[in-house]
């Protein structure tokens, strides 16, 4: 039978219907024939809102893609082209967790970085590697497109411990830059060129192109102050200090302010736990909302609302490399990959997150030699924290995990590391059986 068939594991999150109308938009050129949205017992009833929606959606514009919804993750998989993985093991209440105990030791609790990025990690990696063996029985020849949290360190994770070489790490950070940049020099985002590189939440623009023309001093000159303009929904936006900025002299992501500004990026979050609650409670609140919409029978589109999330354009990124895979475009997008010499900084064998040409046999990263030196040893430690943490969550080893834990610079000593990873374990039991194991 000619035609696509897409896997979407974690069907029933709130970022699919921008997926579906992804597919839609490209249905010419991207023939997807059927669309398998699978989720767990848990997210049934929002799998069933979802699926109704997209169902609406692929009416109202004619095209016929087949959409299923199915708990039964094997049946789905079974002769795949394409695989999705957009999953929060534990759901929302485990990433409230993630937040909320690294902040009573004075921790910054994020959801990618610290302490919450390693527990998000330790709870996924292993899911994320059964579904790699069910894919190799099932679906070998399969594209797995991973946009789960912490991205890095799961396409590290993968690479090293499974044999699935067909993997790639998606994240939307490189493409809200992207319009970011274009946004504050008041011009089109097909005008800006950023050269990418370095890791997940870890990235940043080696250069910045306006029509081929290198512009990066006037996009520096325009994000100091109180605001810089290149942001996401759930960061803060402190802009950057000038001379910093002027010092530094290649452009930082917005996750870099838990970096070089982690005082005032502490003091904000333990203020808005207090009043409002951690990101988490917030975002509860914004998908309730979300899925009260999708609810509406008559609601056919992509409401405008799906934008309030973080991860907006996660799902408009997975279907543009998905489309450019398909059909050899051979055009530059920023993905995590095996690294091959792309970053000199680097372990060849390391995932990375860089420049890449989209072809037909996959992503070729694109070289940039060595980072700079005052970025490098940065990205260099974090490497190192994603390299023990998933070694960590791949074999429950305690140590290896507290290891991880005081390697990340956001911890501050190793005393404070042990309080909090014993804190998160118990927290997390239920999601962390590889730590629990019975003893015989």
């Amino acid at each position: 039978m000619s035609g696509i068939k897409i896997v979407t594991i974690g069907g029933g999150s709130s970022y699919t219907p921008e997926l579906v109308e992804g597919f839609i938009r490209r249905y010419d050129e991207l023939p997807v024939r059927e669309l398998w949205l699978v989720d767990i017992p848990e997210g049934e009833k929002k799998l069933q809102t979802v699926g109704a929606l997209a169902k609406r959606m692929v009416e109202k514009a004619g095209v016929p893609i087949e959409i299923h919804l199915t708990q039964d993750r094997r049946k789905a998989l079974a002769g795949a082209d394409f695989v999705t993985t957009q999953m929060r093991v534990g759901l929302l209440d485990a990433r409230i967790k993630d937040e909320r105990i690294p902040l009573k030791y004075g921790v910054i609790g994020q959801e990618t970085n610290g302490p919450g990025g390693l527990f998000k990690g330790l709870r996924t990696i292993p899911v994320i590697m059964d579904i790699c063996r069910d894919m190799e029985e099932l679906c070998p020849d399969a594209w797995l497109i991973n946009f789960t949290n912490p991205a890095g360190m799961v396409t590290e994770a993968v690479l090293r411990y499974t044999n699935r070489k067909k993997v790639i790490g998606l994240c939307n950070v490189p493409i809200g830059m992207k319009m970011g940049v274009a946004s504050v020099l008041g011009v089109e985002q097909s005008r800006v060129h950023i050269d990418f590189a370095g890791l997940n939440h870890m990235i940043f623009g080696l250069g910045v192109y306006l029509d081929g023309e290198n512009v990066i001093s006037q996009v520096m000159d325009k994000i100091t102050g109180d605001q810089s303009g290149i942001t996401m929904q759930n960061i803060l936006d402190l802009g950057w200090d000038k001379d910093f900025i002027k010092a530094l002299g290649i452009l930082p992501c917005p996750y870099h302010r838990y970096y070089y500004q982690t005082r005032t990026m502490l003091e904000h979050e333990l203020e808005e736990a207090e009043q409002k609650g951690t990101r988490a409670e917030v975002v509860k609140q914004v998908e309730a909302e979300l899925f009260a919409l999708y609810e509406d029978p008559d609601l056919d589109i992509k409401p405008p609302q799906l934008e309030k999330r973080g991860g907006a354009y996660y799902s408009e990124a997975a279907c543009n490399l998905i489309y450019s895979i398909y059909n050899d475009k051979r055009d530059i997008q920023t993905v995590n990959v095996r690294n091959n010499g792309a970053i000199a900084s680097i372990p060849d064998d390391s995932a990375v997150e860089v420049n890449c040409v989209i072809t037909r046999e996959g992503p070729i990263p694109l070289a940039v030699g060595d980072l700079p030196v005052p970025v490098r040893g940065l990205v260099q430690q974090i490497k190192s924290f994603e390299r023990v943490a998933a070694e960590a969550a791949v074999t429950g080893n305690y140590h290896t995990a507290l290891l991880a834990m005081n390697i990340n610079p956001l911890v501050p000593s190793d005393v404070i590391a042990k309080k909090i990873l014993d804190e998160m374990l118990e927290a997390h039991k239920e999601h962390l059986p590889q730590f629990f194991k019975p003893v015989t």
